[in-house]
């Protein structure tokens, strides 16, 4: 069965960093492309950051340009999400899923209805 599992979250302070992590099982991610999502309290899960199945292309909504940066190893089947300069609007459940035949920028926009396979998801609060 595919499941994802998210790690990484946690407690961080305006400025800091932390480093999530998307592994997969009962599929290989090699052709697919992986994309995070974030849900904020009381609001609509967005598309934050995607990346082809091939990890040449990558897409990040405007918010974390800069700040954020996706990669992947197919080898260990897991994608991560390195966030710096976090910021308290960062703060949410992050999770990850899975999509071909998508152009990595289609994907990120398309709402949490579309897809079908989701983890729990991992905490990330920004507080001083």
């Amino acid at each position: 069965q595919l499941q994802f599992v998210e790690s990484g979250g946690g407690l961080v302070q305006p400025g800091g960093s932390l480093r999530l992590s998307c592994a997969a099982s009962g599929f290989t991610l090699d052709y697919y492309a992986i994309g995070w999502f974030r849900q904020a309290p009381g609001k609509e899960r967005e598309g934050v950051s995607c990346i082809s199945s091939s990890g040449g292309v990558t897409y990040y909504r405007d918010s974390v340009k800069g700040r954020f940066t996706i990669s992947r190893d197919n080898a260990k089947n897991t994608v991560y999400l390195q966030m710096n300069s976090l910021k308290p609007e960062d703060t949410g459940v992050y999770h990850c899923t899975a999509a071909s035949g998508t152009t990595v920028q289609a994907m990120c926009a398309r709402p949490e209805t579309f897809y079908s396979y989701w983890g729990q998801g991992t905490q990330v609060t920004v507080s001083s």
